[in-house]
């Protein structure tokens, strides 16, 4: 048997991360069994289905790597062969036509609420012949007794007693196929050996087991993924932060970073921690999903990150960061190369957008200074030591403008003051990055370059005598 899985969103919205973490673990279980995994837009709805979210679920899946080997399937170029399958079981008296009216389901409904009674479509129009001229649905004709048992991948062992569940509409009053129709005829069509989705749809799989029993076609194993929760214990949304996928990738996270903290989000190895996707395929099994929620930790998120960021190739990292600095007005093809960049400041940031606005000074000057460090550090005592350092870097060729040659004038001129190398480096370092923190003082003046560097030189003893005379 040829493993398939599918992953079957909704275009009515976003990517959402759980959303995500079910596509990633039905793309691992295919990639494990050596399979393939399908992609299908689940899209009858067609008040809430739209083509900006169907773009937006591709968009999401793109950038997470998650590829799949067929599809996208669009379940709304189907309809025909929904249609020929619920004919065939209204032909077959697995099926019939109800006109109970709205007003009547209300009064039913509302009957049973009073006694305690699981509301449920009492079977009214079972029996009776219905004009198929006039208004009406279908409802498929659940068996009445006995009980449908679901092995549950995750959950184990489940079992629903048919009377539980209700004659479903299987088509509406406008004709359209309704989604526990859909679904069963598309996994039956697309030959899914096993559907991994979030535990929303638990109830859901005794009424599509019934119904694949009905146009008899074999049922696939079931995996019932449990839900995320927020850090206060509820189900997360948007209350909580971020929820789509994209909305990471636009905050400065990393694909590999939230494929990471995806699939640990109720799934562990030991107590490994980093996982690229090739350790994924390896050791994700299906079965050692935890049962209980997980809680998303935007802590833990930003770890991996920075993680990632620190570890990853150089020329990955910069490619991802590249946008960033645009939104920020930066275009760095004009200034040091940013791979170099990557390499000096990836340690200091947790996501790609502290990495943009920590590497700003490489590409522009800035408008202040960190008023922390300027008090600190631009007093009359450093006019000396920025004034021998621009004459020593004026005096410095393009060509030998490297980190060799810089730290060994940083040296010189500290030794040639008597001054230990701090009370030169940092004067230098807040002059030409406005702030104390920055890669060692030769990288930093070779990311900002000699020109920017004498500038930025002036301006700090500017600012020094001006301070002066204020005082």
């Amino acid at each position: 048997m040829t493993v398939r899985t599918r992953f079957a969103p909704s275009p009515t919205g976003y990517l959402h991360v759980g959303g995500a973490r079910t596509a990633l673990f039905s793309y691992l279980f295919a990639r494990r069994h050596g399979g393939q995994f399908v992609l299908r837009i689940e899209d009858t709805d067609l008040e809430r289905s739209t083509a900006e979210s169907v773009n937006a679920i591709m968009e999401g899946m793109t950038w997470l790597g998650l590829e799949y080997d067929e599809g996208p399937f669009f379940q709304t170029e189907r309809f025909a062969r929904y249609h020929r399958v619920i004919d065939e079981l209204l032909d077959k008296g697995l099926a019939y036509r109800c006109d109970c009216s709205k007003e009547r389901l209300d009064r039913l409904r509302d009957t049973q609420m009073a006694a305690k009674v699981k509301p449920r479509y009492d079977g009214h129009c079972r029996a009776r012949e219905i004009d198929p001229h006039q208004p009406h649905v279908v409802r498929f004709k659940n068996p009445a007794d006995g009980a449908v048992v679901v092995d549950d991948m995750i959950r184990g062992r489940m079992a629903f007693a048919n009377a539980e569940l209700d004659d479903l509409i299987i088509r509406r009053s406008d004709g359209s196929p309704t989604y526990n129709l859909t679904v069963v005829v598309d996994d039956s069509d697309m030959a899914i050996t096993h559907v991994i989705r979030g535990d929303d749809h638990v109830n859901n799989t005794p009424r599509q087991l019934n119904i694949l029993q009905a146009i008899g076609k074999p049922a696939p194993r079931y995996a019932h993924v449990p839900m995320i929760l927020g850090d206060d214990g509820a189900r997360l949304s948007k209350r909580h932060g971020a929820v789509s996928v994209v909305s990471y990738r636009d905050q400065g996270y990393l694909p590999e970073a939230l494929l990471n903290y995806l699939v640990r989000l109720g799934w562990s190895h030991g107590d490994q921690e980093i996982f690229s996707l090739d350790d994924m395929i390896e050791l994700f099994d299906i079965a050692e999903v935890n049962k209980a929620p997980s809680a998303f930790n935007r802590d833990k998120l930003d770890w991996l990150n920075q993680h990632y960021i620190q570890q990853g190739d150089p020329k990955h990292i910069a490619h991802l960061l590249s946008p960033h600095m645009g939104h920020i007005g930066i275009d760095p093809t004009h200034g040091p190369e940013l791979v170099d960049v990557v390499r000096a400041q990836g340690a200091r940031a947790k996501t790609l957008i502290d990495l943009a606005e920590i590497s700003a000074f490489c590409y522009r000057d800035f408008d202040a200074y960190d008023d922390v460090a300027a008090k600190k550090h631009l007093r009359p005592v450093a006019q000396e030591p920025l004034a021998r350092m621009r004459a020593e870097l004026e005096l410095l060729s393009f060509e030998d403008w490297q980190p060799e040659m810089l730290h060994h004038l940083v040296e010189r001129v500290a030794a040639e003051l008597e001054l230990n190398m701090g009370k030169v480096a940092q004067p230098l370092r807040v002059a030409v990055v406005g702030r104390a923190a920055s890669p060692g003082i030769d990288i930093t003046l070779k990311l900002v370059g000699k020109d920017a560097t004498l500038r930025r030189i002036d301006k700090a003893l500017a600012f020094i005598d001006a301070r002066s005379k204020q005082a």
